[in-house]
């Protein structure tokens, strides 16, 4: 499971952990019976509180994607497609929005079209480089019944 926390974003750490640990859910990185880190092991690797881990653990298992094994381990849960697909494709609208305003807030700093397309290249391959890619989406999939 591969996690990066940006430590001076202006998003909380425990919301970072979240969204990539459900991405990866969502996208199949992480397959339903796979089990997590524990959250002492999480919370050292992303040098983080334990409680922040743990909260996220518990926020996730609420929601059905996680399931907290009392003595046995944290396992991605089971999750019929349609439900998967369902919050994947929430999940890439509120994407589309957040790079939207992305686009129209570095329009407004004064950023023309091919300063943003380079500032949008390097990233690619900057995330490339460091391995952070994802399988292809299931959206392509179709849905079973």
């Amino acid at each position: 499971m591969m996690i990066h926390v940006q430590r001076g974003s202006s998003v909380p750490i425990s919301r970072q952990i979240d969204v990539q640990i459900r991405a990866q859910i969502l996208s199949g990185t992480l397959r339903p019976g796979a089990q997590l880190p524990s959250v002492r092991q999480l919370a050292r690797e992303l040098a983080v509180n334990v409680n922040t881990i743990a909260r996220v653990y518990e926020r996730l298992s609420a929601e059905g994607l996680i399931e907290l094994r009392h003595g046995n381990g944290t396992y991605v849960a089971m999750q019929s497609k349609r439900v998967v697909l369902s919050e994947l494709a929430a999940q890439r609208r509120a994407f589309s929005d957040e790079w939207d305003t992305m686009v129209r807030r570095g329009l407004m700093l004064g950023f023309t079209t091919e300063e943003l397309l380079q500032r949008f290249a390097e990233s690619l391959k900057g995330i490339r480089r460091d391995s952070f890619l994802v399988k292809p989406s299931p959206l392509n999939d179709e849905v079973s019944p």
